[in-house]
């Protein structure tokens, strides 16, 4: 296992004047004014660019001697060094130092860095007698999950950091922190395996088998806020024994939550870790937000396994909200029946705009380009100013409209309870086409290959030409469907108030299987690796194979499920007419965590940045952490 220690001779040769002295001059600008840190290859700078001799704009310049006696060792060593600075160039996060300049010197290579005024974790632990306070760690442990968050999802491969520890984690003089030390960051590609690298102590299992991925980064993370807890260095401990000394053990001040979620992060297996950096922040931000014992009252969450959420924000409506919420630049739209649709800033709740109906809106918004298309009970149809609120374009139906819209080819496609399914110019409200059934239209259509899948109360699924609305063929339930169509691999997936799921050829229209619930499915059906997963006014949320038809599993909650479900980070979200919220795992079925709101959850989720969005019937729009 490389580590980061310094060997006494290592760090005696440096002192005997291998370091460069001050006033050195790199490359004709780089003027060195400090030593700043050594290490077993090298030394860091504090540095003024002569650049700017009006002004002292100071920088770091990290330095690595190329000493090594073996080629091959010499080669590798450019390599890595090369390797973060190129790795640096991609990035650009307030917590990731810049990178200014790259070059070599003799067997010396250097980066130029921006230069963090501050103090690093480890020396801060070091200097401090007692114990550091939860809200501080936690404080900087939220931060460390936003730039673990973006580097695991940089584009178009994610970065793992590999090397997570209080000394490569500094505050700056804002008391911010910023993520140094990028020098073993590696391009994840799946599957790949490496060397087995990193500070023993802090790697998570996986990496000692070669094995680098996000979650090995949540490990180091879940290492690194135990020693900050606690005191307690995992270098100079047997690896992979923190469960032996849970933080309260050692430090009784810390609380039952955060010792969960530190547990949680530090599991040996990876995928009994969170399973990402989104997911352990929304965990870590319910702990600041609720600093009490939660009840059942409504806004509170049951506890599982000693673990709990409670809301980021809420925001209190006029009336019932029975639409479903879209997530679009950072701004939530959704309907009420107040008549309004509104704005809201995803993140913190705010109001920002809202419009005003002559009806309730129990369609969910569908946001294209800078627009915001939703239907409304007063039988007309909106398109909305993403940005303002102000109408764009209107355009009247028959009767209410309850069925959600879908954007292709710059026409937006919605039903009406007036029997018709609707074709409008997405730019104008001009109706392109339109085609009728014999009952209201409340299934929302799935779009796929040319052709438009929608419900009718008639009891047929329907499937038409997208360029004319001429039919290409019907099928026939033996009741209603308002459940709304999901296509995956030729297949189309729906529910029927027969208490069926069907799943029907993409082309013919054919029944390729059916699955038999016991009760009537309201609920629509969301498709995820093979496995779909839907609400039943029986109680049951199922899960189901979609190439056979096989039940996987089965959870019962307290009320209906007409709620449709979504999928995310390891958990599929749905609520529920028993007025919860719940997460359940994807793959086993077992509850997670159940939020009580103070009405019944007709609404369905929309999970975007590690919130899971929904609205009650007790008037509320909830934001809720995964």
């Amino acid at each position: 296992m490389e580590t980061k220690r310094i060997p006494r001779e290592k760090t005696k040769l440096f002192e005997e004047g291998a370091t460069l002295s001050k006033g050195t001059v790199l490359q004709g600008r780089y003027e060195i004014i400090r030593t700043v840190g050594i290490g077993g290859m090298g030394a860091v700078y504090q540095a003024r660019d002569k650049r700017f001799p009006k002004v002292a704009k100071l920088c770091a310049v990290k330095e690595m001697i190329n000493s090594a006696p073996d080629l091959h060792l010499r080669e590798l060593s450019i390599k890595n060094f090369e390797r973060e600075a190129n790795i640096l160039a991609t990035l650009n996060h307030p917590a990731i130092p810049k990178i200014f300049d790259y070059f070599s010197e003799g067997n010396r290579s250097y980066l130029v860095l921006e230069f963090i005024e501050g103090q690093d974790l480890e020396s801060l632990l070091q200097r401090t007698t007692s114990f550091l306070p939860e809200e501080q760690v936690i404080s900087w442990a939220i931060q460390i999950c936003d730039v673990l968050s973006y580097i695991h999802n940089h584009k178009p491969n994610p970065i793992i950091f590999r090397d997570l520890k209080p000394s490569n984690i500094m505050l700056n003089n804002q008391d911010r922190i910023v993520l140094v030390d990028f020098g073993i960051a590696k391009v994840f590609q799946m599957g790949q395996k490496g060397t087995m690298i990193g500070t023993e102590g802090y790697s998570p299992p996986e990496q000692y088998r070669g094995i680098a991925e996000p979650r090995g980064d949540i490990y180091a993370l879940g290492a690194t806020m135990h020693h900050l807890l606690t005191k307690r260095d995992p270098r100079r401990e047997p690896p992979f024994t923190f469960h032996e000394c849970p933080p309260r053990s050692l430090n009784p001040a810390v609380s039952e939550r955060l010792e969960a979620v530190v547990m949680k992060a530090l599991q040996y297996e990876i995928e009994d870790r969170y399973s990402s950096a989104e997911e352990m922040k929304a965990a870590l931000q319910s702990i600041l937000i609720a600093r009490e014992e939660p009840s059942a009252t409504p806004g509170t969450v049951a506890f599982v396994s000693g673990q709990g959420v409670l809301p980021v924000w809420e925001f209190a409506c006029e009336d019932e909200v029975r639409s479903s919420p879209t997530v679009a630049e950072g701004i939530l739209y959704i309907g009420s029946y107040d008549n309004n649709l509104y704005a809201l800033d995803a993140k913190t709740g705010r109001f920002i705009w809202k419009y005003a109906t002559e009806g309730g809106i129990a369609s969910s918004p569908c946001v294209w380009r800078d627009m915001v298309l939703v239907g409304s009970e007063d039988r007309v149809f909106y398109a909305i100013n993403a940005r303002t609120g102000s109408i764009a374009w209107t355009c009247p139906t028959g009767e209410r409209i309850r069925s959600s819209p879908r954007v292709e080819y710059n026409q937006v496609f919605f039903g009406s309870d007036d029997g018709h399914l609707y074709a409008v110019s997405a730019q104008s409200g001009r109706v392109t086409w339109k085609f009728q059934t014999l009952k209201p239209v409340r299934s929302s259509p799935a779009i796929s290959d040319d052709i438009v899948y929608f419900g009718s109360d008639d009891g047929h699924v329907y499937a038409l030409d997208i360029q004319n609305g001429n039919m290409k063929w019907k099928y026939r339930t033996n009741r209603r469907v308002t459940s709304s169509p999901a296509v995956d691999e030729g297949l189309v997936f729906v529910g029927s108030m027969d208490w069926n799921v069907y799943a029907l050829d993409a082309r013919s229209g054919w029944a390729i299987w059916r699955y038999r619930t016991n009760n009537a499915v309201i609920s629509s059906p969301i498709i995820h690796e093979g496995c779909l997963y839907i609400g039943s006014v029986d109680g049951n949320l199922y899960a189901i194979e979609t190439k056979s038809g096989r039940l996987i599993w089965k959870f019962s909650a307290e009320g209906q499920i007409t709620s449709s479900p979504a999928v995310a980070e390891g958990a599929v979200y749905f609520g529920s007419v028993d007025e919860h919220v719940y997460s359940v795992d994807l793959k086993t079925g077992k509850l997670r965590w159940s939020f009580k709101t103070g009405g019944p959850v007709p609404s369905s989720p929309f999970v975007a940045d590690g919130i899971v969005y929904i609205g009650s019937t007790d008037n509320k729009v909830y934001a809720l952490p995964m």
